[in-house]
């Protein structure tokens, strides 16, 4: 489990393509992600998708990602440089500072547009109709694992409000009309569409 507070930026360093269609990144990582403390098998959310470290290289971690994930997001496109949000799993005792994300991405929002705002950057995001029931007006939703809250709903679009501070430090930032990014919908959103029947 996660709680959408990106706490470091990483970076691919390699990208290595296996015979069975599945990938394996090799992702850098600043000084201020102590690897140390990262157990082999542990869950670190990457860009919003829930991954697991198999093996980590001096200030690198390495994940195996597979056909099916790739099929359900955009890390196929992610290659050398691709700089990557980064999350270590919560522990019991850690502030909750975003809302409950599990890191198992829903699919792909499509940026429509970007207006400067007082120093902040309203972004509109499309999504596919099959999730617009499940987004909600000062709702959370997570964006390439990054904790937001929903200001406004027009169909399958959303808007969110970007501050500087998380422009500046997250990938959000760098990203261009037509792009897509990772979203989870709030899992409290997730059940009660499905508990009335409308989730996707």
């Amino acid at each position: 489990m996660f709680t959408g507070i990106v706490t470091s930026m990483g970076t691919v360093r390699e990208k290595i393509m296996r015979t069975n269609q599945d990938v394996q990144f090799v992702i850098a990582v600043p000084s201020t992600l102590d690897l140390s403390k990262i157990d082999i098998g542990a869950s670190i959310a990457c860009s919003g998708c829930c991954l697991t470290v198999i093996s980590k290289i001096s200030d690198a971690f390495v994940v195996d990602v597979s056909a099916e994930t790739l099929s359900k997001t955009n890390l196929a496109s992610w290659n050398i440089r691709t700089r990557i949000n980064l999350e270590t799993s919560l522990k019991m005792g850690d502030e909750l500072g975003g809302h409950i994300v599990t890191g198992h991405v829903d699919g792909l929002a499509t940026l429509s547009s970007i207006t400067p705002e007082n120093g902040s950057h309203r972004l509109v995001f499309e999504v596919p109709v099959a999730f617009q029931n499940m987004i909600a007006p000062k709702g959370s939703i997570t964006l390439n694992g990054v904790s937001l809250t929903v200001n406004g709903v027009n169909g399958n679009q959303f808007g969110v409000n970007i501050i500087p501070h998380t422009w500046n430090v997250t990938n959000l930032g760098a990203m261009n009309i037509g792009d897509q990014c990772h979203f989870e919908i709030d899992i409290l959103a997730r059940y009660v569409a499905r508990h009335l029947g409308k989730a996707a």
